[in-house]
């Protein structure tokens, strides 16, 4: 039993000797006609650091290196996944479950704004109902022979990345942080939780990292020093990559247009991710 343990043993993740003898068993099913090989949660510590920026390019680069790919975007009350990728209307439901839809490359995605009316409309949920919502997305949605789907994940250490660690049979995480003294404490946060949660760590990726001067050539730090080498050393970790502000990327989400972006700046984490095992729960 941990200190300060409130008895709630369905709100926890703890593996201790004194959980009461309810289901410690969270794991949800993939449907029949689902199959997904690996499976890639992208995470932060806070909302605002470009976690769904991050997760649209590790998909796109992915479908570059002919993988199936698919995204789950798990950030239910604010889904940003479908505008960067292009996608309008709503997806096909049959008897046998809910199609996802399909970007310009061929990137399989199911997301909460593809279910709205209106893509506008603000999701007022309590936490339990968001969470039951992702891990249908995962049961009830068919993913077809699917190499590596990434999880996008809303930010913190809430209800959903807990039914997410505990329902999904996650591979790895990805850590979203940007150079800020304060990003780097609550990206902490996030690494402790997944060693919590007995998740791999692949490593952190820094988006907002600096800005490259079109007139004159030399980058800038915006937002100062980096921290996120010191952070990811403290934690055994590896900094895998440094995204700069770029008006360029910016524009071509607004214009649902990512997949026309070079990811060459990732490349690492791509390489990272196709190395990553399948990883089993003890």
């Amino acid at each position: 039993m941990s200190q300060g343990c409130d008895h709630n043993c369905g709100s926890c993740g703890e593996s201790c000797k004194d959980r009461k003898g309810e289901q410690t068993d969270f794991s949800a099913p993939l449907g029949k006609l689902s199959t997904v090989n690996k499976v890639i949660a992208v995470v932060s510590g806070k909302g605002g650091v470009g976690k769904s920026l991050v997760t649209g390019l590790l998909a796109h680069g992915m479908a570059l290196r002919g993988k199936k790919t698919a995204i789950l975007d798990a950030d239910i009350t604010g889904p940003s996944i479908p505008k960067m990728f292009g996608i309008h209307g709503q997806p096909t439901v049959l008897e046998q479950g809910l199609v996802p839809m399909q970007s310009a490359g061929g990137v399989d995605i199911v997301s909460m704004n593809m279910l709205l009316p209106d893509s506008t409309e603000a999701v007022l949920w309590r936490g339990p109902i968001l969470a039951g919502v992702v891990k249908q997305f995962w049961s009830e949605a068919i993913w077809k022979d699917i190499d590596v789907m990434f999880v996008d994940m809303p930010p913190g250490t809430g209800d959903i990345p807990l039914t997410v660690f505990q329902s999904l049979p996650i591979d790895g995480l990805i850590v979203v942080t940007s150079p800020q003294d304060l990003v780097a404490m609550i990206v902490e946060k996030a690494i402790r939780m997944a060693t919590i949660m007995k998740m791999p760590v692949l490593g952190l990726v820094e988006n907002m990292s600096y800005f490259l001067c079109p007139d004159n050539g030399k980058s800038y730090q915006l937002f100062g020093e980096s921290k996120s080498k010191a952070v990811a050393k403290e934690h055994g970790l590896e900094l895998l990559a440094q995204i700069p502000i770029d008006p360029a990327l910016a524009a071509l989400c607004d214009r649902g247009e990512i997949e026309k972006y070079s990811v060459d700046i990732i490349s690492d984490v791509l390489d990272t991710v196709e190395k990553t095992p399948k990883h089993e729960k003890k």
